[in-house]
């Protein structure tokens, strides 16, 4: 079915403006999907923040990101801007989602046309609910092979894409490796410090918090400014130089990865990847290629000294060939186009019905290492 014309609505999250300054990967993707399908020729609306840049048409019911005015009410902003969405829903031939799973409750309850959620990560079993719940009326498109739930069903898998000219290509390997993401256990900043420390090798950390006593236990003990640099938050410019000047970015999460925006970002530098072995990471980066998969820290390590002789370029033109906005908007325009040939999702297989699981609530989602203290790090 063909595209040109169709009214389509992009549900943004609304954490922070739509494409975000510096932190904001729902947000960014939100934009890029939106932006992406309006130079295709889509009538398209973007419901976001009010200080969200937008060339299409924009809605918005509060006035900045949830996350840059304390004072707003995220349940309650939440709330309204999902509402304000399905109260005009008659508008529009398509809505994508990309707010997770309270949008699904609104579709449950509603004539809207056809909806496809991104699923950009299940943030606990819990809410599993209410996706097997609205799957008789959203279609799901993930963003790995790895984060899918074998209870649902999935019209396709659509990568998270950036425009390449916004990352500055270095064709020369930089002296250091860095972080770049949140303080969170998952994300392995503390395996980032003990690779970086025991390869005698400086790091660079940019991160915006999130779990407090993570960081003050297994970060921030070792930040001395020299061997381990925490630059804060960095936005933009700041962010690109950081990637471009890197040897390596350092992304040993510890629990299986969804995707990996930064991993992109770092590769469209001409900087590879140092990454666990798991979840989407081996999706993302072409071993030996543009840069090491790795079983545990040890392994990591011993690769450190091999990422100078790694062909910069191959990082930044497997970026350009899978992991550019233009083809992330391929994959969701053929998305797009069997959603509204079908309308309304099939029923789901009984493989489909037998692995849906009912004890959600206890299901683990424990790390695959615990964060260690940081004496247990080995370091003096």
């Amino acid at each position: 079915m063909e595209l040109d014309g169709a009214r389509l609505a992009v549900l943004a999250a609304i954490s922070w403006p739509a494409p975000p300054p510096g932190y904001g990967p729902w947000e960014q993707m939100a934009y890029n999907v939106a932006d992406g399908m309006r130079r295709r020729g889509l009538d398209v609306t973007l419901f976001a923040t009010g200080n969200s840049r937008f060339a299409g048409k924009l809605v918005s019911v509060v006035p900045v990101g949830l996350n840059e005015d304390p004072a707003l009410n995220g349940d309650v902003f939440t709330a309204l801007h999902v509402s304000e969405l399905f109260r005009r829903a008659n508008e529009f031939d398509l809505i994508n989602n990309h707010l997770d799973w309270k949008p699904l409750t609104y579709a449950l309850a509603s004539n809207s046309p056809p909806v496809v959620t991104t699923v950009h990560g299940f943030s606990s079993p819990q809410i599993l609910a209410a996706y097997y719940a609205a799957a008789a009326r959203s279609f799901y498109c993930s963003i790995s092979n790895a984060d899918r739930d074998p209870g649902l069903d999935y019209l396709a898998t659509t990568y998270n894409g950036i425009d390449p000219s916004e990352f500055t290509f270095r064709p020369t390997a930089g002296e250091y490796l860095c972080f770049l993401g949140r303080f969170h256990p998952e994300k392995g900043t503390h395996l980032a410090i003990e690779i970086a420390r025991r390869a005698g090798v400086r790091l660079k950390i940019a991160a915006i918090p999130q779990d407090d006593a993570y960081f003050r236990e297994c970060v921030l003990p070792f930040i001395d400014g020299d061997g381990v640099e925490f630059l804060g938050a960095v936005e933009r410019e700041a962010r690109n130089e950081l990637l471009g000047n890197a040897l390596a970015l350092v992304h040993m999460t510890t629990r299986p990865e969804r995707f990996g925006l930064t991993m992109i970002e770092a590769m469209a530098c001409g900087t590879p990847v140092l990454g666990a072995r798991m979840g989407a990471i081996p999706e993302i980066v072409v071993d030996g290629v543009t840069g090491f998969l790795c079983a545990e820290v040890d392994e990591a390590v011993a690769k450190v000294p091999q990422l100078s002789r790694l062909d910069r370029r191959a990082c930044r033109t497997h970026v350009e060939r899978e992991f550019s906005v233009d083809r992330m908007i391929d994959r969701y325009a053929d998305a797009f186009a069997r959603a509204l040939e079908l309308k309304i999702p099939p029923p789901p297989t009984e493989e489909r019905l037998r692995a849906r699981r009912h004890d959600w609530w206890d299901r683990p989602m424990a790390y695959t290492e615990i964060p260690p203290k940081p004496k247990a790090l080995g370091f003096e």
